[in-house]
């Protein structure tokens, strides 16, 4: 199951293990069954201290239960935790044996003190890159608080819950029966969800800081960057993020980021994460932006408000909020969302093994997911307002290629259809003869390129008609001592490494204006 070079890396990561630990498989005839069996005997045979029964009786078969003997731990895994969930599964086996957490000392503490009875089920798939932080997150508080229970399902293998419980998106999580949340949520949100006092704590403890003389909003790479510039001049530096990573977190693979040949999304939002914690920046995350207030005059402060109630101030302020998904906007859409209507075919794509999606837009990510769905569900069909395809030539043929795939261009997106719980089709608009169509199937993945987050600063800074901030060549925006950096502003080529060279621009600019500000007559 595991190769030579795994068993290795796993081997090495076993020997941090201090306590000794307990798998129980639940097993049938089935070759799934065999395949764990075979996973779990690779894992156990690299640790003494680990020991592995197949007497389990759980209801989920396939399915692993971890433990530490003389412990309340309650964290199993129902599939195979392969792909993307391999490292969830070493995590647990570390923190099962005892070896300590990154989690700060806080939110340990924090999720110690939680009373009640929490019993988690979370649905993910093996190809999904968000979903891990779930996973781990909600291990980690297994572990920690005898009072929760998790177990983590592959939604692929376990069909028919998916099915009953009408699960088109992941991860998909629920507390005691009940749902609780979708898509990628860290520990520190999911804490706050669960703890709704620690929020309004939280938001008095970041209102009472003092003054940053960079604050930097957003943490995609930006946002990392400028951090990273401001605190190596040794200014008083901060990074307030909705969540570090940005829009990075949710992409798959990355293979143009200069001297690094491949990475995933999520590996490298860590790695941005890592790098500017080695540096004395202040990073407050969980911290989504509502208002900017400029300074009314030279020498007074800018302040940044959030949705939580916190509040910070600031010299200099970088805006690095990004961008999201760009919606289609029409009736239905946000009726469907996650019961069918998707904007991540890696994530949700094996959620819909055999039945019939649409892809929306004909660019290059349109026609990638296109190709992707392709090798899993029935059918694809893919339309295109414009008319031809925009996609690269090599993208196009590939896909021209696939016999289960059919391209729609000309094509209006105006409805979608559903039947109350779940997606069953969509209505386009052909602009060449006006007529309306009727497309039956169960899934809708939109891939219409992106939209900037700049709701919140209407009002303040000047912005372009499609909404991005306007910015110079030095990434000043049109208030003094504001500036902007990466997708969110009228840079072109919206691309990770140039956001990059964005935020450091941005970072080195802000700090010349407040050498030139703050020099004397």
């Amino acid at each position: 199951m595991l190769d030579a070079n795994l068993k290795a890396q796993l081997k090495s990561y076993l020997e941090r293990v201090t306590q000794p630990i307990e798998i129980v498989a639940s097993l049938d005839d089935g070759a799934k069954s065999q395949e764990m069996l075979t996973l779990l005997k690779d894992v156990a045979s690299l640790s003494a201290d680990i020991t592995l029964l197949d007497n389990g009786t759980d209801a989920r078969k396939p399915s692993f239960s971890l433990n530490r003997p003389g412990a309340d731990i309650s964290l199993r895994f129902a599939g195979i935790p392969m792909g993307h969930e391999f490292t969830s599964l070493v995590l647990a086996l570390l923190q099962v044996g005892g070896h300590p957490s990154k989690a700060s000392v806080e939110v340990i503490e924090q999720i110690r003190s939680l009373k009640g009875e929490f019993n988690f089920e979370t649905y993910f798939s093996l190809s999904c890159q968000n979903c891990p932080d779930v996973v781990q997150a909600l291990n980690l508080m297994a572990v920690l608080n005898p009072n929760i229970r998790h177990v983590a399902i592959d939604g692929a293998l376990f069909q028919d819950e998916v099915n009953d419980r009408k699960i088109m998106a992941v991860p998909s999580i629920y507390l005691n029966g009940v749902n609780f949340g979708q898509g990628r949520m860290g520990l520190e949100e999911i804490l706050g969800k669960l703890d709704t006092g620690a929020t309004q704590k939280q938001a008095e403890k970041i209102s009472a800081k003092d003054a940053f003389e960079v604050l930097v909003v957003g943490g995609g790479p930006a946002g990392a960057a400028a951090a990273i510039y401001a605190a190596r001049k040794g200014i008083r530096t901060g990074v307030a993020a909705e969540r570090f990573g940005g829009q990075v977190l949710d992409t798959m693979a990355i293979e143009n980021f200069i001297s690094v040949q491949e990475t995933e999304g999520p590996k490298l939002a860590s790695a941005l994460e890592e790098h500017v914690r080695q540096y004395d920046v202040d990073i407050m995350n969980l911290q989504r932006a509502s208002a900017l207030v400029p300074a009314k005059r030279a020498g007074e402060l800018h302040e940044v408000r959030f949705e939580s109630g916190a509040s910070l101030k600031a010299k200099t302020v970088i805006l690095a909020t990004g961008a999201r998904w760009r919606e289609m906007g029409v009736p239905g859409e946000q009726e469907y969302k996650a019961k069918g209507v998707c904007f991540c075919p890696h994530c949700d794509g094996p959620l819909f093994k055999g039945k019939r999606v649409a892809v929306i837009g004909g660019g290059n990510s349109g026609v990638e997911a296109a190709i992707d769905l392709a090798g899993i569900v029935s059918h694809v069909t893919l339309l295109e307002f414009d008319s031809k395809l925009r996609a690269d030539a090599v993208l196009q043929r590939k896909l021209y290629s696939l016999p289960n795939v059919t391209v729609i261009t000309t094509a209006l997106t105006s409805e979608v259809k559903g039947d109350g719980q779940k997606v069953t089709g969509l209505v386009y608009k052909d602009r060449d003869s006006g007529e309306f169509h009727t497309v039956d199937l169960e899934g809708i993945f939109v891939q219409i390129g992106l939209l900037p987050n700049t709701d919140w600063l209407k009002g303040s800074v000047e912005l372009s008609p499609r909404g991005e901030i306007i910015v110079d060549s030095r990434g000043e925006t049109s208030l003094p001592g504001i500036f902007a950096a990466g997708d969110v502003t009228t840079v072109p080529y919206k691309q990770i490494v140039i956001a990059v060279g964005e935020g450091a621009k941005a970072s080195l600019s802000a700090f010349d204006h407040l050498i030139r500000t703050s020099a004397p007559a």
